[in-house]
């Protein structure tokens, strides 16, 4: 296993005092550097930390220390260690802020709202660990201290890092609706183009006032012919 044991600084200390091991071998056992291992051992380093036996909790057995201290080159394995440690329980609700940071707040929700307008309330809680009325309160300048209030980052004052800051920004950008532009004139569709006009159909009182034409010109062409019989 590549992983540390517990408590490594700890771990080293027992295994400097109760061992034969090399300073490489505690070294790569407890993934620290063997210079640090040294100034342990000068007791330049680690002063006042007691020692915890790794034995005890499963993390090395008797046999792997034989090993090593038989062999320089040899590097001990990392048992499976007996201690159970908790899962960790995911964070709900709003950020703990510390009681000497509080009073910094209003700053950094005045900084957010006037450099990053499209962060929401609920953006801004999670970042500042704040409550929607004294962000509404900021916004609309009614705050007990609004006179005294300059914009801080809320980096700055350790109030949330860049990366939760950046990540919430970006965050809102894709959120927020892109802003439709003009962008001129286009061509027609096909649809519309090759679209063909319907063809000219005469009502019905057309027909009839054509047919009243045709008979006339019927009539005038009879006698025509009658005269020049006659």
């Amino acid at each position: 296993m590549s992983n540390a044991p517990l408590m490594p600084k700890a771990t080293a200390v027992w295994l400097l005092d109760n061992t034969a091991l090399t300073f490489d071998q505690v070294a790569d056992f407890t993934k620290m550097h063997p210079l640090e291992i040294r100034a342990i051992a000068d007791g330049d380093a680690a002063q006042g930390i007691k020692g915890m036996d790794p034995i005890s909790t499963g993390q090395l057995s008797r046999d792997e220390i034989e090993k090593g201290e038989k062999d320089p080159n040899y590097r001990l394995r990392l048992g499976e260690s007996k201690v159970a440690l908790p899962p960790a329980a995911k964070r709900k609700g709003p950020r703990y802020t510390p009681v000497s940071r509080r009073h910094e707040r209003p700053s950094a929700i005045l900084w957010l709202v006037r450099n990053h307008p499209e962060l929401k309330d609920a953006q801004i809680m999670r970042l500042v660990g704040t409550t929607k009325t004294t962000i509404a309160s900021v916004r609309d300048r009614t705050h007990w201290n609004t006179s005294t209030l300059t914009p801080m980052d809320p980096v700055t004052l350790g109030l949330c890092s860049q990366i939760e800051l950046d990540f919430e920004v970006q965050r809102a950008a894709k959120e927020k609706p892109a802003a439709s532009t003009y962008g001129g004139a286009t061509l027609l569709p096909a649809s519309e183009t090759t679209r063909k006009e319907p063809e000219f159909e005469p009502t019905e009182k057309q027909r009839d006032d054509l047919n009243v034409d045709a008979v006339f010109a019927k009539l005038k062409t009879i006698g025509g012919k009658k005269e020049e019989q006659e």
